[in-house]
């Protein structure tokens, strides 16, 4: 599928293009809105009442997206043309029978159940499309993953197959650890259910440099990457994240290529099955020691360290994201920087911890320097520790920007009550 021709810009008249998200969090918020500038009509569903998304589309629902048939009846209400899954914990089942009927499932249900299973997109990505990744084996038992171990090497690092955020992962350095490990993979798992046993996979801990995310966009004029984005992370999550990354040119080259590479082998899947595989992809990409760059993973969707496009570029990721699924066409001119010559963005996750409401004080005083900015996800409580809100700067470089970006969180006083 080549084309789409809905009508836009009648969100509240007889034919809108309906779109439902699945998820509503800080980026589908995002997301929401450049697709109701573009005059869509959005709904958007998550756990839970209030989410971000929640309390800027059209219409809102609460449901378990898990459960297949409270989202086939909120399919049959809702009678969505697209449909943007933004959380992975969705019965995949129930999506591709509504892409089967007609409905455009964003990039496509192909896509989001291959990036959900680690196995399935690593056989795509290594032993499909040939892309440089570290040593692994698959296990489905405690003696596979004895046996996978040793086949690596020590040290090495042991992930469920199906779970996101680091859940479930442990850093092996010995034998004697493989045990304690299975058990953290199974606990950890997505969807874990009584009786059943997670696969998992087993990989070489590699001489880790640094990390790349390259956005990475298909839509009806093809494939186009964007500036590869430099990110720090702690346990597993994204705390700050910058563009231009300060890299080798040839390090960057051959980021995008890879990228390039994933997302036409995840589209040509989706194009198999009838599918538009429309869409942003956060491809993650390791860096090693001596300069050469590895597939690690891919999220069908924006992604969290690309939040500081909405500071370097014309067209962040969600307007190029909006822009895709719709069918409009996105060239490398729309995934361009816009900022001076040689300038950096960046972008520092404000983590909120305790149990309850949270206060953000001293906004003005936050953005008081030139080149700053924040979003405030207005997520109705915190309970433990929660990403609540992103500052944003742009700088001379990478260190001006950095500095900047955390200037803005460390001036911001934040209660919770």
């Amino acid at each position: 599928m080549s084309e789409i021709d809905r009508p836009l810009g009648t969100p509240l008249g007889s034919r809108p293009t309906r779109i439902l998200f699945l998820g509503s969090g800080e980026l589908g918020k995002e997301v929401t809105i450049e697709l109701m500038r573009l005059g869509a009509w959005v709904c958007a569903a998550d756990s839970y009442a209030g989410a971000p998304a929640q309390q800027v589309a059209h219409e809102s629902r609460v449901l378990d997206m898990a459960n297949a048939h409270a989202l086939q009846a909120l399919f049959d209400e809702v009678r969505p043309d697209i449909i943007v899954p933004e959380v992975e914990a969705i019965a995949t089942e129930v999506l591709t029978s509504a892409a089967a009927r007609g409905a455009q499932v964003v990039p496509s249900a192909e896509i989001a159940g291959i990036c959900m299973d680690r196995e399935r997109l690593r056989v795509l990505a290594h032993e499909e499309l040939g892309l440089p990744t570290t040593p692994y084996r698959f296990a489905g038992s405690l003696d596979e993953l004895r046996e996978g171990a040793l086949a690596v090497g020590y040290p090495c690092v042991v992930k469920p197959v199906m779970s996101s955020s680091g859940h479930g992962q442990s850093i092996v350095r010995g034998a004697d650890a493989i045990d304690a490990a299975w058990t953290e993979a199974q606990e950890g798992r997505r969807a874990a259910g009584e009786g059943d046993v997670s696969r998992v996979i087993v990989e070489a801990l590699a001489p880790l440099d640094y990390e790349l995310t390259v956005l990475t966009v298909s839509s009806s004029a093809g494939i186009a990457a964007c500036v590869p984005i430099g990110q720090r992370q702690e346990s597993g999550d994204y705390r700050e994240s910058w563009q231009p990354a300060s890299t080798p040119g040839a390090v960057l080259d051959e980021a995008r290529r890879i990228a390039r590479a994933a997302v036409e082998g995840l589209v040509a899947k989706a194009k198999a099955s009838g599918e538009t595989g429309w869409g942003v992809f956060g491809v993650e990409l390791f860096v090693l020691t001596d300069g050469s760059v590895l597939f690690n993973e891919v999220s069908p969707r924006p992604h969290d360290t690309g939040m500081v496009t909405m500071a370097s570029q014309r067209l962040s990721e969600f307007a190029l994201h909006a822009r895709a699924i719709l069918g409009l066409p996105v060239t490398e001119g729309h995934v361009a920087l816009a900022m001076p010559e040689g300038a950096v963005a960046a972008s520092h996750a404000i983590v909120v911890a305790g149990d309850g409401e949270a206060v953000f004080g001293d906004v003005a005083q936050a953005l008081a320097e030139p080149g700053t900015d924040l979003r405030i996800f207005a997520k109705p409580e915190v309970h433990g520790h929660r990403r609540m809100a992103v500052a944003l700067a742009v700088g001379t470089d990478e260190t001006d920007a950095r500095a900047k970006a955390g200037r803005v969180a460390d001036a911001l006083t934040i209660t919770v009550e």
